[in-house]
């Protein structure tokens, strides 16, 4: 343990003012106040920055301020650190789930339908069975484990409680977050501040209902064990307990490896970057990264390996095409390019911040150097692949631990400078005392008080600012869930694109196509002649199954804000099947409209 703050204890028989409760209550009421008074009914292009009430900022303001009048007071015990952080949790992620009544995300639906899958099945599946949907069985540790969960509790979605699964996996990232920056230093200051940072600065929501958000709390832990354990003066104090540890970094290992296909690629480059410096030259955590990601990408993986191999190799050091992003990923309209550019600036001050830090602290630039290697190691990562166009996200979300670290030093005053005038005020120097006090209120408050306050306040458009993509209300879950009830084994559903509740319910009996993912030139011809063309696209289907066209409120934000077709153009599409005597009206609802291609006879069409 190296600690870096060398503070005088708090004088004993003094009672600690509670305070620091008030603020935090204070935020607390505004946020409860807010949530029951903002109305998500309609949300436009800027999501839920402009649904919510002007409450939620008030609350989230004080929030911030009173965490960092809290944490900067060196005295004040921990514990009013970490409840201002629990705050945080609640109201920048428990929020979605307090005011939406169905859970956000169609990735997050797509999941549950692999988890109804896997309990319907009974066991994993080929590609000859489910297709493209074969990749999840050859990952399957996440939805194994949510499969039972679910039966432990004994419901009947994973739906009952994915909404809260953001508060949940982030909550998983405490513990090994804390033993990290622990590791480093015992300045409760900085590490507490960092904790927030990483928190505010995670926007980029892999902490959702995914195999993603518990890989990466694998991770994190992992690095944990290992920074705490594997150094030189861990070995030093005995083998046994070695032994112990690499047995515990290599059940997180296998987690995380049967769950996710990116996540073990970047904890085997961090482990690396680590045994580049003297202090963590343990190869043991590293080797058996290697050794079990490649004992499974050979054995469970290789069917879906072997067909994406030779686009992978192609995209090794493409860096240019690995983070450019392609048709239907670049945000058009007011809103979708304002929540663009708030996450852009939040990650790239966050970085800046963390280049501060590393040039204005010397003592953490030595002694926390390995934190700094895991910050840096992901950055290879660009020429790897471009991962579906994310890559460059998911670079951020693995640099993020340590470049919270360092960003945190930034906002505080210098290692030694604290440790100098903590002893200069114990020891009574009036002199030294007063200069304090004027730097407690100085420059050196109000300055980093506004970077953090800018950071806290540009989370929520960062992370929240897609919600009309990301929210399907009631009614839009109803319909396509009347669609699923009633559409026979071997039916085809034809849409514009897969952002819908329940998007991939039955897939292992029911057929999908999405024409927005079709080349170019087809959807320009369905723009074209609508009706026609999406009738012979389904013209295939064979009773007792039947086609049907779904067009609902979440494809039509994702086309809009997304760059894909606009809002008359898709409104073009609809009215022509409408008016097409080749359709029939199913259903229909506030939130979306579901049509049957009407078939003759029974025979092929």
């Amino acid at each position: 343990m190296t600690d870096l703050s060398d503070l005088p204890a708090a004088r004993s028989g003094r009672r600690a003012p509670a305070w620091p409760g008030v603020p935090l209550l204070v935020a607390l009421a505004l946020w409860a106040y807010a949530v029951r008074h903002t109305d998500v009914s309609r949300l436009d292009d800027y999501g839920l920055v402009s649904a919510l009430h002007p409450a939620f900022w008030a609350g989230l303001a004080v929030l911030t301020t009173g965490f960092w009048f809290t944490v900067r007071d060196a005295r004040r015990p921990g514990a009013w650190s970490a409840a201002y952080v629990l705050g945080l949790l609640v109201m920048e992620r428990a929020t979605q789930a307090v005011l939406y009544p169905t859970p956000l995300y169609a990735w997050a639906w797509k999941h549950e339908a692999v988890i109804d899958h896997l309990l319907t099945a009974g066991g994993l599946q080929t590609a000859d069975q489910v297709g493209d949907m074969a990749v999840y069985d050859q990952w399957p540790g996440f939805f194994a484990a949510q499969a039972a969960l679910q039966r432990l509790l004994g419901v009947d979605s994973a739906a009952m409680f994915m909404a809260w699964w953001p508060l949940v996996s982030s909550l998983m990232l405490l513990l090994p977050l804390l033993l990290i920056y622990r590791t480093f230093t015992e300045d409760r200051r900085l590490i507490w501040t960092a904790v927030w940072l990483f928190y505010v600065a995670n926007w980029v929501g892999q902490d959702y209902f995914s195999p993603q958000s518990v890989a990466y709390a694998l991770h994190v832990g992992v690095l944990a064990v290992v920074l705490r354990r594997f150094g030189r003066s861990a070995v030093r104090r005995g083998r046994p307990r070695q032994a112990v540890w690499t047995v515990v970094i290599t059940v997180l290992i296998v987690a995380i490896v049967i769950s996710h296909q990116l996540t073990p690629g970047m904890l085997a480059v961090c482990l690396l970057a680590l045994c580049l410096s003297r202090r963590y030259r343990d190869w043991v955590p590293l080797a058996t990264t290697v050794v079990i990601f490649l004992a499974w990408c050979l054995t469970a993986a290789l069917p879906f390996l072997s067909a994406a191999m030779p686009d992978m190799i192609r995209s090794i050091g493409d860096v240019g095409a690995n983070v450019e992003t392609g048709y239907g990923a670049t945000p058009t309209g007011a809103g979708a390019i304002a929540t663009s550019w708030a996450a852009r600036l939040l990650s790239g001050s966050v970085l800046l911040l963390a280049a501060v830090g590393v040039l204005r602290q010397r003592v953490l630039r030595h002694r926390a150097r390995p934190l700094l290697l895991v910050a840096a190691a992901p950055l290879p990562m660009f020429a790897a692949s471009s991962y579906g166009s994310e890559m460059i996200f998911r670079v951020l979300l693995f640099m993020l631990p340590g470049a919270a670290f360092f960003a945190a030093a930034a906002l505080l005053p210098k290692v030694r400078t604290l440790a100098a005038d903590a002893a200069e005020q114990e020891a009574g120097n009036r002199q030294a005392t007063g200069s304090a006090k004027a730097r407690r209120w100085g420059i050196g408050t109000w300055v980093p008080l506004a970077a953090l306050l800018g950071g806290t306040l540009a989370f929520v458009p960062a992370y929240s600012g897609k919600d009309r993509i990301n929210y399907f209300p009631p009614q839009e879950v109803a319909l396509v869930r009347q669609l699923f009830d009633q559409a026979p084994e071997g039916s085809l559903i034809v849409a514009a694109n897969r952002n819908y509740p329940d998007a991939y319910a039955s897939y292992w009996n029911i057929d999908h196509y999405w024409f927005l993912d079709d080349a170019r030139s087809h959807v320009d011809k369905i723009v074209r002649e609508p009706a026609a063309t999406l009738a012979d696209d389904m013209a295939g289907v064979e009773r007792p199954a039947r086609a049907y066209f779904l067009l609902t409120q979440g494809q039509l934000a994702n086309s809009e804000m997304n760059g894909q077709l606009d809002k008359a153009q898709l409104d073009r599409i609809r009215t022509s099947v409408a008016a097409s005597p080749r359709f029939r009206l199913v259903a229909e609802n506030g939130a979306g409209w579901l049509y049957e291609l009407k078939q003759s006879g029974g025979a092929k069409r």
